[in-house]
């Protein structure tokens, strides 16, 4: 399929290539080339004047950026969004969360997960890092519906074992090109010693990444250290975990040495602002962790807690909770933001053909509606796009070359209504009709 995107603004995200005008050629999963106005070379074909064209897309002069990573998700939660409002963490968890997920079937992890990529693709994310439940259920809804996904492990006392997290290591790394999977554990105070040794051997075997959930609230941290004598990221790199790579989810309550961990590793931290704020967790350090060169990308985390599988809303909260942290308004300015939700969530979740617009990287990109009244004027596109920005800016979606969201409408194998229906039949049977009230009422 060769398609060609043409009269549009162009940002790369290339470090220190600013918007222009020109156009972006696709061949199959892959940009074939991004040309400025006026430039006629294309490397990587042969015959630049002789393609033969698929599909021509005028954008009208809107732009074409890389699609946003959602760094941190459970797409599967979407059955529980506005079903826990209003709860602290703890009790969230243990009162509202774990004793619904223990009904949930593979099917309906399947179906709720198609229902997130709805919401992903309006958002104009074009890739999540996904830990969940039943990780192949979420891996065929999001190969049946064209979505790029990392799997990463949940591993726990409760519900998995080392050995799952190895042969669904194998199974997905190189089985589709649409899905990865990296190494990961629910949190520190959901898995045992003997259980985060095995974990980090298996990492050792392997030289494989690791992430987790890691510093979410102060409970969390004082009762590592009550336990362990030292906080969360200290404790995990002691057994050898970070010794390859990985990152963590949420980070509010990092200590310094925690940070000076992440420092010495490279270690991700993926910060997830609207769950955080919503949850009462706190707000992570994200402009501190720059400027200690720890690169940090951004997540939505699932609808059970946000409720909003929205990247607009997310990039917003991450530059404005930093100016209100850091009592300094140039906190974080929107480029840096930019960064975080395309360049930093690509390098967390180790797609490094995924990150920046150029030729032989995957064509997931999205078009941004500039022609919006929120978007008017362009004194900044990028400013626009951070601080007022939303998902009705989302003109186009494209995946591997693929386009799935367009104009409003889906192009994901099978209609939005279906997919709605099939997760209220599961909202009704899980929660009972009671809990919530029916969406087609």
């Amino acid at each position: 399929m060769n398609t060609r995107l043409y009269n549009a603004r162009i940002l790369t995200m290339g470090k220190n290539r600013p918007i222009f005008r020109g156009e972006v050629w696709v061949k199959d999963d892959r940009i074939l080339c991004v040309l400025e106005n006026g430039e006629k070379d294309c490397r990587q074909a042969e015959e630049p004047e002789g393609i033969e064209w698929d599909s021509e897309i005028d954008c009208g002069d809107n732009l074409i950026m890389p699609g946003f990573k959602n760094a941190h998700t459970h797409s599967a939660m979407t059955l529980l969004r506005s079903y826990a409002d209003d709860v602290p963490l703890q009790r969230w968890l243990n009162d509202k969360i774990f004793p619904v997920e223990k009904k949930l079937t593979g099917e309906d992890i399947y179906h709720l997960t198609r229902l997130a990529v709805l919401e992903y693709l309006t958002s104009g994310i074009t890739a999540v890092f996904d830990m969940y439940l039943m990780p192949e259920k979420t891996a065929q809804a999001c190969i049946d519906t064209g979505m790029r996904c990392v799997l990463v492990s949940g591993l726990n006392n409760f519900t998995s074992s080392v050995e799952q997290v190895e042969e669904e290591y194998l199974k997905w790394n190189g089985k589709h090109e649409l899905i990865s999977y990296r190494m990961g554990f629910h949190a520190e105070y959901t898995c045992s010693k003997d259980l985060l040794y095995r974990l980090a051997q298996l990492s050792h075997k392997y030289h494989a990444p690791v992430y987790t959930h890691l510093s979410e609230t102060k409970r969390e941290v004082e009762e590592c250290m009550a336990r362990c004598g030292v906080p969360p990221a200290v404790y995990l790199d002691s057994m050898g975990l970070f010794e390859f790579g990985g990152g963590g989810y949420h980070c509010v309550h990092m200590t310094p040495a925690d940070m000076d961990v992440f420092r010495r590793r490279r270690l991700c931290v993926v910060t997830c602002p609207a769950s955080n704020m919503k949850l009462a967790s706190g707000i992570a350090p994200a402009a501190k962790f720059e400027r200690m060169k720890i690169p940090v990308a951004i997540g939505t985390d699932g609808a059970a807690s946000n409720n909003c599988l929205d990247m607009f809303r997310e990039m917003f909260l991450v530059s404005g909770l930093s100016k209100l942290k850091e009592n300094d308004a140039s906190s974080l300015n929107a480029m840096s933001v930019l960064n975080m939700a395309t360049v930093n969530g690509a390098f967390a979740m180790g797609l490094a053909d995924a990150d920046v617009l150029a030729e032989g990287k995957y064509a997931d990109l999205i078009l941004i509606d500039l022609k919006q009244p929120n978007m008017q004027p362009l004194n900044s596109i990028t400013g626009n796009i951070v601080y007022s920005g939303s998902k009705s800016n989302v003109k186009m979606t494209m995946i591997g070359g693929k386009i799935l969201y367009s104009n409003g409408e889906f192009h994901v194998g099978d209609s939005p209504e279906s997919i709605y229906r099939e997760c209220e039949k599961i909202v009704r049977r899980v929660t009972g009709e009671g809990h919530i009230n029916s969406v087609l009422q």
